[in-house]
């Protein structure tokens, strides 16, 4: 029995059981169903892995950083920052390592979850906390023929550092965040690399540097210096709120940046033409890079933009007939963001599965957070609640504290649960879809923000700092106090 189970230890399930511990509950457990913490970034450790968000704000508010080395952080220093912060606030032994959630299933007779691990214990709790993350689960595409392929094959969230790539022929697909990292890091070892491209994607000039060692003991010493740039860095990424979701046409000036910087550093007019994107930026991840340009550019590199038909044990073919061999296959296809949350059976007051309740009602929840229908049930990154434009750890933030303020109101009451009101969700649901009609991010892309069904369940439409007011304080009149 424990008061409150966390599943997940990544800057979700770390933040919340910082906010318990700092509150004085002692009887929580984060389940964690690795063998270390950290989430996407203890699972991606590809060649050039780094945060695309300013260092100065991914980190909680209430613990900078002052020993970030770059001002976006490689993969690394993101999970010392999570072990230190673990360790410094005294959470690490909460932590069970080995430990999947398998099912939670809710009894509304004694208003507990019955969490079961590793498909077999069980642990009763009054509250659960999912903070599984959302770049998590690795996107294995369906291709004809993957499964005979005869040489190395791997996902970049799965990377096998085994493997020397050094005069290896290496195919790699996709062309997302993950691989305008990893393509330049491995475009000067093998002898020949195609880059298979289904979507061209919108890159921008990416403002990195290294901090010196007299900026971190400045920052060490003199954390409000910090504090002002981040403030500074924050509220930049939040004026490109204001294309995003206000009004697309002011995204004009990051797009005329992003092809200044494509006519800058490809000159071949051929493969210029293959890296123009066909659609207005934003509808899709904007990315990053200083390099990614000037690798597709090198002599071993081509960019394939024909649609693959197949894999064979040797290769590739694509739809114009070509069969490129390869021994190396690397997949940069990024992430099933759409199942993550339910892809463990989360049975609720009526014993339906929160997968099989969003399938017919569509995905959805209030402020991303409660669901009706699944008291005490606190989904932190849930629906809508992923950014295009800002720092997510801000929002995982904001979350955290909604979910205190409704523990705090089960406890004040001495409730067996709270469950939001469906009237409260719809309500939130129907205005969200309603803000995304008119967004860059709806006008007419296909991409990972939207769902199978083309409903966009991802991403905030908004401003953060319109989140963070309306999950400041938690309204007792949006939910069903039940004793």
């Amino acid at each position: 029995m424990a008061e409150v189970v966390i599943i997940g230890s990544g800057f979700s399930g770390l933040c919340m059981g910082i906010k318990l511990k700092q509150a004085g509950c002692e009887d929580f457990v984060i389940l964690e169903k690795a063998d270390d913490l950290g989430g996407t970034w203890r699972d991606n450790t590809y060649p050039g892995c780094a945060c695309d968000i300013p260092s100065y704000l991914y980190s909680f508010s209430f613990e900078q950083n002052p020993r970030w080395t770059r001002m976006f952080a490689p993969w690394n220093e993101i999970l010392d920052y999570l072990r230190h912060c673990a360790d410094k606030y005294g959470i690490a032994d909460k932590i069970r390592y080995g430990a999947e959630v398998t099912e939670a299933v809710f009894d509304e007779a004694t208003g507990r979850w019955t969490v079961t691990v590793n498909g077999g214990e069980t642990i009763e709790t009054q509250a659960l906390v999912t903070g599984v993350g959302s770049l998590h689960q690795p996107n294995v595409p369906d291709l004809p023929g993957l499964d005979t392929f005869a040489g190395t094959a791997f996902h970049s969230a799965l990377w096998d550092h085994s493997q020397d790539l050094r005069g290896r022929n290496v195919a790699v697909i996709g062309t997302g965040a993950s691989a305008i990292q990893f393509v330049p890091e491995i475009a000067p070892q093998v002898a020949q690399l195609d880059v298979y491209q289904r979507t061209a994607p919108w890159v921008t000039p990416k403002p990195d540097r290294a901090i010196a060692g007299w900026e971190r003991k400045l920052y060490q010493r003199f954390p409000v210096g910090q504090r002002v740039i981040r403030d500074a860095v924050y509220w930049g990424l939040e004026g490109r709120g204001a294309g995003f979701a206000g009004n697309p046409k002011l995204m004009k000036g990051l797009e005329l940046q992003a092809k200044r910087h494509l006519h800058k550093q490809v000159t071949d007019p051929e493969l210029r033409a293959k890296l123009t994107p066909d659609y207005q930026i934003g509808c899709k991840r904007i990315l990053i890079s200083n390099d990614y340009y000037p690798a597709l550019a090198r002599p071993n590199v081509s960019v394939v933009s024909t649609p693959i038909t197949r894999i064979t044990p040797t290769g590739v073919v694509t739809a114009d007939g070509t069969d490129r061999a390869c021994d190396t296959l690397i997949l940069g296809t990024g992430f099933t963001v759409s199942a993550n949350l339910t892809r463990m059976p989360v049975l609720g007051k009526d014993g339906v599965d929160l997968a099989d309740h969003w399938k017919h009602n569509g995905v959805g929840a209030h402020l991303g957070i409660t669901v009706a229908g699944y008291p005490n049930l606190f989904l932190l990154v849930g629906p809508n609640t992923l950014l295009g434009h800002s720092s997510m750890v801000f929002m995982i933030e904001a979350q955290v504290r909604y979910v205190m303020q409704a523990l705090h109101l089960l406890r004040r009451r001495g409730a067996s649960y709270v469950e939001v009101r469906e009237e409260v969700q719809e309500r939130f649901v129907d205005a969200i879809q309603g803000d995304l009609n008119n967004t860059v991010w709806q006008s007419g892309c296909t991409s990972w923000y939207l769902d199978p069904s083309g409903r966009n369940s991802t991403i905030w439409p908004d401003w953060t700092m319109k989140y963070w007011h309306q999950t400041r304080k938690l309204d007792p009149t949006d939910f069903a106090v039940v004793h």
